[in-house]
């Protein structure tokens, strides 16, 4: 499909528009100031000036795309590839060589290497490590006390990647440190992103040496787990093997460092978006002890009383739609970025080769135009009777076409498993200490959220 076949129809005599430039800019920062300072409150207005807008971060000219219709004909069109002002930001991370960043015939050959581990047939065999995470955390917990929630997150987000995509054992220690790593690393990322300072953030800075520190110990983590499964000798049937197995198109097997960032690519935005997710589903339960008493006495319709298990995630449909409500008023991935590869049209646009592009899903599935009651929670939205009425590409929480997160099944399953679990036993009241506003960076969290949980 191309951008031209979905792009609205624009009358024939007309020739395309350059982009308005938002107001705002200011000298050397343009409106990467604006993305420091308020970054989603910005991303949402930007619609109110166009379907299409030009913004300045630093020196560089970005073309923000406001529109369910134009961000999906991004996404589909082949004039657009993965890269522009997020990939780059991310690269000290991702590298060069994993599924989530690579373009064309390499990430064709990427992802059918391992698009076979999330097919939706090959999800069933990870309902019991999913199901024994889960309880594991209403076992662990103990009512009254004070939970952290981003580190309990992290826990089971882990956990679950490794045990069940890894067959990694023991990994509470990895899933601290995983933890720790990632919130510096992505708030640092982020700042790289909207003020792209080039060699200032190479500077002995006291921000600039945490940065380097928690990177290097997240590609460390790495190369700990791949070293411990070549001295093992064991090829369980999982990703991990099918990436040490792999071949390149010559038939020879893929290099050290494609394997390395396979496998962050698993461990890393994997984990920071479920463990994010996890985030907000516990301040949801919270902050709307109605939705928690309305999965508790769900989740006890469909299983009679005894443990949740894996069975039971199709048929808990209202749990389910708390998990899609969540992902639209709080995405864990809040902004995405391509590059244009040919000059192209968006709308009534013209857009040059080699521009870079930038759209908020945040924004999108918060907008007024396609969600009536937009800021409010309200699961039943997701209604088959009402869902129908959303605009296409109004909600996409992984994305489309080839470039949908190939995980998309495996985290839905995780997510509604754990929500189930945890509401089957506890209510949770926010405690003094807790902060859940939201932490901006390359992915959005609460900042600090602090809850207890408390028996029904």
């Amino acid at each position: 499909m191309t951008v031209e076949s979905v792009r609205p129809a624009a009358p024939e005599a007309s020739e395309p528009n350059e982009p308005p430039l938002a107001g705002g800019a200011v000298p050397m920062l343009g409106h990467g100031w604006k993305l420091v300072r308020d970054p989603l409150a910005f991303m949402a207005r930007l619609r109110d000036h166009g379907d299409v807008v030009r913004l300045k971060l630093g020196p560089k000219t970005v073309y923000a795309v406001t529109t369910p219709e134009l961000t999906g004909a991004l996404a589909l069109s082949n004039d657009y590839i993965i890269a522009g002002p997020l990939w780059e930001s991310l690269e000290g991370l991702l590298g060069h060589q994993g599924v989530a960043t690579a373009n064309g015939s390499l990430h064709r050959r990427q992802r059918r290497t391992v698009q076979p581990a999330f097919r939706l047939d090959a999800i069933p065999a990870y309902g019991p490590v999913m199901e024994e995470e889960a309880h594991a955390l209403t076992e662990r917990w103990r009512p009254g006390e004070t939970l952290d929630c981003t580190s309990e997150s992290f826990r089971v987000a882990v956990r679950v990647a490794a045990r069940c995509l890894l067959h990694g054992e023991y990994m509470d220690e990895r899933a601290e440190r995983l933890c720790t790593a990632l919130a510096t690393v992505f708030r640092g990322m982020y700042r790289r992103m909207v003020v792209p300072l080039g060699p200032l953030y190479r500077l002995p800075l006291p921000a600039n040496r945490e940065f380097n520190r928690a990177l290097a110990d997240l590609h460390l983590l790495v190369d700990e787990i791949i070293a411990e499964r070549r001295a093992s000798g064991q090829k369980p049937d999982d990703l991990l093997t099918a990436l040490l197995e792999a071949e390149d198109e010559n038939g020879d097997p893929i290099g050290e460092q494609e394997i390395h960032d396979q496998v962050v690519a698993i461990l890393t935005p994997g984990s920071e978006t479920v463990a994010s997710t996890i985030m907000w589903l516990l301040q949801i339960l919270a902050t709307h002890p109605e939705q928690a008493a309305r999965v508790r006495a769900e989740v006890e319709s469909v299983t009679g009383g005894r443990p949740v298990g894996f069975e039971d995630v199709r048929r808990l449909t209202h749990t389910n739609n708390l998990v899609v409500e969540t992902m639209r008023l709080r995405p864990a991935v809040w902004i995405l970025t391509r590059r244009a590869v040919t000059e192209t049209t968006l709308g009534a646009y013209r857009i040059p080769a080699g521009a870079d592009i930038v759209y908020s899903p945040y924004a999108i599935q918060r907008d007024a135009r396609s969600y009536p009651d937009h800021l409010a929670f309200d699961p039943d939205r997701w209604l088959p009777d009402r869902a129908k009425d959303v605009p296409k590409y109004a909600m996409s929480p992984f994305g489309v076409g080839n470039r949908k997160c190939p995980s998309d099944h495996f985290s839905m399953a995780q997510l509604t498993l754990i929500t189930a679990a945890v509401s089957a036993k506890y209510r949770f009241e926010q405690v003094g200490g807790s902060n859940d506003a939201t932490r901006v960076g390359i992915t959005l969290r609460p900042n600090r959220l602090l809850v207890r949980p408390v028996r029904w």
